[in-house]
């Protein structure tokens, strides 16, 4: 079993940075950052494969957000940029298995989320 931990969300005015980070306890073959806003259902947002590096965005964040991974303290991170209101919400990462995309349902592993707010 994988446990997994966020880091580094938080308040930050609109167009500006953040990077949230992903702390595994193991290897994880896939991992994939998601986002929950209020009232509004999962959304899965980008995705990496561990051992070719290859990633995967929703276009909602395509060309500000940009996952990446420190192989060797098993941690993958969001470094997301030109934030906007509308990505406030829970931000999780989750770890899969071979079926690698984007839905949820794949994913069985999931860290406990950690809040960003843009104002």
């Amino acid at each position: 079993e994988v446990q997994l931990v966020e880091s580094g969300g938080g308040s930050v005015e609109a167009g500006g940075s953040l990077r949230l980070s992903c702390a595994a306890s193991g290897y994880t073959y896939c991992t994939g950052w998601f986002r929950q806003a209020p009232g509004k259902e999962r959304e899965g947002l980008a995705r990496i494969i561990t051992y070719s590096d290859n990633t995967y965005y929703a276009d909602s964040v395509k060309g500000r957000f940009t996952i990446s991974q420190d192989n060797a303290k098993n941690t993958k991170y969001l470094q997301m940029n030109s934030l906007q209101p509308e990505d406030t919400g829970m931000y999780y990462c989750a770890a899969g298995g071979m079926i690698c995309g984007l839905d949820s349902d794949n994913y069985g592993y999931w860290g406990q989320g950690t809040q960003v707010t843009v104002s």
